[in-house]
């Protein structure tokens, strides 16, 4: 589990890609990202979610992300990835969402 807080923005979305990229995960069963204290997140973060999700895929990870900010469950809405990602109230809540097929 990554945990998540201010901005996701092309100045900290390298952060995030060498977290994700650390050796740890790769073998985990899951990996989730935890939004609930990002306040704002750009186009960049969101395709640097988008890959996250890609790679977990290629993989064989299950991925998964909990519910945001209002701005962030906007843009995630708007742009209709969280139709394709799976969305958990909490990192210890029941999948509340399966992603669309």
């Amino acid at each position: 589990m990554l945990r998540l807080h201010g901005e996701l923005d092309l100045a900290s979305v390298p952060l995030l890609q060498t977290e994700l990229a650390a050796v740890e995960l790769e073998g985990a069963p899951l990996v989730l990202l935890d939004l609930r204290d990002l306040q704002f997140m750009d186009s960049t973060g969101l395709r640097a979610i988008l890959d996250a999700h890609e790679r977990s895929q290629d993989r064989g990870q299950g991925f998964a992300v909990t519910r945001a900010s209002d701005q962030v469950e906007r843009l995630l809405k708007i742009t209709r990835v969280s139709e394709h990602l799976r969305v958990i109230d909490s990192p210890d809540g029941e999948l509340q969402t399966e992603p669309s097929e």
